[in-house]
């Protein structure tokens, strides 16, 4: 059974995810945005796991909260070597290349992906492994910090399959991957 590896993120105009402190408070930026419905809840609902990196792992991890997600959760990393003990049967540490993770993960019955964090989702991009993304636009110049994409060694063609606004400032579009 074939799956899709998917991007559900958001960034600046100038293309970050994160600003030069690491920090993400921007996202709240725009007064009621947290109240409406951005599409996450039914882009989760087509997802059978989450494949994230270590630093997203982290900043998740250490927000004053319970563990946020429901479905299993891949931590690829070649730093980390456990996983926290109160994360134990909700989080796997996964190494390799991209292609042999996703492989044991689809060999697992997981077959659609979100993947999340900057830095793997730009090296799953330079791997050809992204098959939609969602991207959502907060009407903030960064000026500088982590920014989604990064460079490629080929050019990666994605049609716009629909484009949504909310509140009259915020851009959310969703993109699939072509192939010729």
């Amino acid at each position: 059974m074939p799956g899709k590896n998917n991007v559900f993120i958001a960034t600046s105009i100038d293309g970050y995810i994160a600003d030069k402190n690491g920090e993400i408070d921007w996202l709240d930026a725009i007064p009621g945005l947290k109240d409406i419905d951005t599409g996450y809840d039914a882009f989760m609902s087509e997802i059978d796991a989450l494949v994230m990196g270590r630093v997203t792992f982290e900043t998740v991890n250490g927000f004053d909260m319970d563990w946020p997600y429901q479905k299993p959760v891949f931590v690829v990393s070649t730093t980390m070597t456990q996983i926290p003990v109160e994360l134990k049967g909700k989080v796997q540490l996964v190494k390799g290349t991209l292609e042999n993770i996703v492989k044991k993960i689809h060999q697992e019955g997981y077959h659609n992906l979100y993947i999340d964090g900057g830095n793997l989702i730009q090296s799953f991009l330079r791997a050809d492994l992204i098959d939609e993304m969602i991207i959502t636009v907060i009407p903030i110049l960064l000026g500088g910090g982590h920014p989604l994409f990064g460079k490629l060694t080929t050019r990666l063609d994605f049609v716009c399959q629909a484009t949504k606004l909310f509140l009259n400032s915020v851009v959310q579009n969703h993109y699939v991957r072509r192939h010729a």
